[in-house]
């Protein structure tokens, strides 16, 4: 009996020591998600494969009766990249393996900004699991699918660390950042090796509409009405958002204060390109100058003057250095087109190019950052450093033939890139030379007054880049606004969760078929439509703001940190519309809040505008190559001062 009652009390310490380390161990994780965590919001990264990864949003502490709505999207992949223009990407018999707003080749997914920062924020390394990952092969000539599977409801409950729902528990893991070679990879080349995989339970019935291409799956929960309205912000609080009217005020404050390399005296070319400065800051007035449209300008008469001088004076050196693919050598297709079509018709053009370097204002750096990726880029390995270290090699070759970089330090000198990783390759040995690059986010490294926007020109036939070229009359535009895309991002669908299906002047759509009868649809959805949304995929460019302007459909630019192309002369509030992410929500009253007398005048400018935004295979007044040109010419001017 003795024995027995001493059992029975040795049980019941035991059972109270457990029951207070499993307190602890609760209250310990209660702290962490709501300290640790920001906003209270667990994440946790689980894979369905091991070459797929699953991204949960969940919010530990709620009761049992709360629903979460969950959307499911699949970014499947066979080749090096995809495509964003899958409702209007070109012809048929052309299979691109580029993409606007990403780029995800060798399984990269170090664009992401969810899972970059989740992984930044959480900051864990471990080495244990990375044995586990298998290489995906990629093939440049293949294609990705990218398509909304399912939207599967589940109900959460306060399991700390894992969501409950009717096929089983997804189990909450921190998010780790592998480490290579014993380091820690560089921030900027974080791939899709660097996600260790794990294993959801019991979700059998979501791997059976999987393939082994599958990449990423990414879970975007909405708990209500409010906590949708604030995933935005929340998915975003690493990046501060720029507006228009900061940009304006950017654009202002470079104007003032140059940003040049003084040299150590000032050439015949400097002292021309002051005395241009100070004729364009002292423009006669002029109103409206034939084949110009004064409005959709910032100032008419100093943009008139510019572009006067310019014709007249500017001298560009394009240096021999380099073989081809990745010099020389033009792309005249496809979605980083307009890297491509500048190279050709510059290096072909008589009236402005000079043999002699001496006699130049501004010096070409005649690379595709496209073609660098495509030549150089080892599918073992997913690290920009490799590339960024090529263009130092480049650099300084050039720097030690000619005198000119380093009389300056690259300022008077351009580069032109569409590819998505141009920003970054170049932000470091390049920093100093005047970027033209489609990915121009302010919040990443792109200087506004220094750097110009290449506009995203997607071409399908090199022999007619202005097939199909115009649209509907605002009276025959019955369509109050249309988007229709893949879902890249963390943006699209935010955008489809609010407005797909929910109005019947609102056509907000996903993927559109790839055929024939599919393109033609989508060309005539944005030439019916009064306001074709362009929402940022993965970066912050995309095709759809040219594409808008092809079809004389007012753009609505929902894209925070984006600088919009030819933004140095161009008052783009005249013949656009700039919405924030976080307004979403409020998409539908906004629109609808715009007077018809407004719509009219910017449907008006759109049409106007048209003509900058155009690719002619021999170059004319005012086109897009003049207009690029004049950008990298406005900022070599205003860079100028006098000592």
């Amino acid at each position: 009996m003795e024995t027995s009652a001493l059992f029975q009390r040795l049980c019941l310490v035991e059972i109270r020591r457990l029951l207070m380390v499993i307190g602890v161990a609760i209250i310990v994780i209660i702290l962490f998600q709501c300290f640790a965590l920001p906003y209270g919001k667990g994440w946790s990264v689980s894979s369905a494969h091991e070459d797929s990864v699953v991204m949960v949003i969940s919010n530990p502490i709620l009761s049992n009766s709360s629903k979460s709505s969950i959307r499911v999207f699949h970014i499947m992949t066979n080749g090096s990249d995809s495509s964003d223009l899958g409702e209007e990407a070109g012809d048929e018999d052309e299979i691109e393996n580029t993409d606007a707003d990403y780029d995800l080749s060798s399984n990269k997914i170090e664009q992401n900004d969810v899972l970059l920062k989740l992984g930044e924020m959480l900051g864990k390394s471990t080495d244990n699991t990375s044995s586990q990952e298998k290489p995906v092969e990629t093939g440049s000539k293949q294609q990705k699918q990218v398509g909304e599977t399912e939207i599967l409801e589940a109900t959460t409950s306060s399991t700390f660390g894992g969501i409950q729902s009717d096929v089983g528990i997804v189990p909450s893991v921190l998010l780790g950042i592998s480490k290579k070679n014993g380091e820690n990879r560089d921030r900027d080349s974080i791939t899709s090796d660097s996600f260790f995989p794990t294993k959801v339970i019991s979700l059998d019935h979501m791997e059976t509409q999987t393939k082994n291409a599958e990449l990423l799956q990414t879970i975007s929960v909405t708990l209500n009405n409010n906590s949708k309205r604030d995933s935005i912000s929340t998915l975003k609080r690493w990046e501060q958002s720029t507006s228009i009217s900061q940009m304006n005020s950017l654009l202002l404050h470079s104007l003032v204060y140059s940003h040049s390399m003084k040299p150590r005296r000032l050439s015949v070319r400097d002292r021309e390109l002051l005395s241009a400065k100070l004729k364009i800051e002292n423009a006669p007035r002029v109103d409206n100058p034939p084949g110009l449209y004064a409005s959709a300008f910032r100032n008419i008469s100093m943009f008139k003057r510019s572009y006067e001088l310019m014709e007249r004076m500017l001298k560009v050196y394009v240096y021999k250095e380099g073989e081809k693919p990745i010099f020389h050598q033009s792309k005249m297709r496809g979605i980083y087109a307009s890297e491509g079509w500048f190279m050709k018709l510059i290096e072909g053009n008589k009236k402005f190019v000079v043999r002699d370097p001496r006699k130049a204002h501004l010096f070409y750096l005649p690379f595709s950052p496209h073609m660098l990726r495509m030549a150089l880029f080892d599918h073992n390995s997913h690290n920009q450093k490799e590339l960024a270290e090529f263009l130092k090699n480049y650099v300084d070759l050039v720097a030690k033939k000619y005198s000119f970089w380093n009389r300056t330090g690259g300022t008077d000198h351009f580069l032109v890139g569409c590819h998505d990783w141009a920003s970054q390759m170049t932000r470091h040995h390049m920093r100093n030379c005047i970027r033209v690059l489609c990915n121009s986010n302010v919040a990443k490294g792109f200087k506004i007054g220094k750097d110009t926007t290449l506009p995203v020109t997607y071409i399908r036939s090199a022999e007619n880049p202005l097939k199909e070229l115009g649209g509907k009359s605002p009276s025959e535009r019955p369509i109050l606004a249309f988007f229709a895309g893949n879902m890249h991002g963390y943006l699209r669908p935010i955008l489809l969760e609010y407005w797909e299906n929910k109005e019947p002047d609102m056509k907000i759509l996903g993927p559109m078929s790839r055929d024939i009868a599919g393109k033609r649809r989508y060309r005539e959805y944005m030439k019916r439509s009064k306001y074709c949304i362009c929402a940022r995929g993965y970066e912050v460019h995309t095709p759809r703001v040219v594409e808008s302007i092809f079809y004389e459909c007012v753009p609505v630019i929902i894209s925070d940190n984006y600088v919009p192309p030819l933004f140095e002369v161009l008052n783009w509030e005249a013949f656009s519309v700039f919405i924030q992410e976080k307004d979403i929500p409020n998409l539908r009253n906004i629109l609808l809040s715009i007077p018809q007398e407004k719509y009219v005048a910017m449907q008006l400018g759109v049409k106007k505008v048209q003509q900058h935004f155009l690719w002619h295979k021999k170059p004319v007044k005012y086109d897009l190559f003049h207009m690029i040109l004049h950008s990298v010419w406005h900022s070599r001017v205003f860079q100028m001062e006098s000592k």
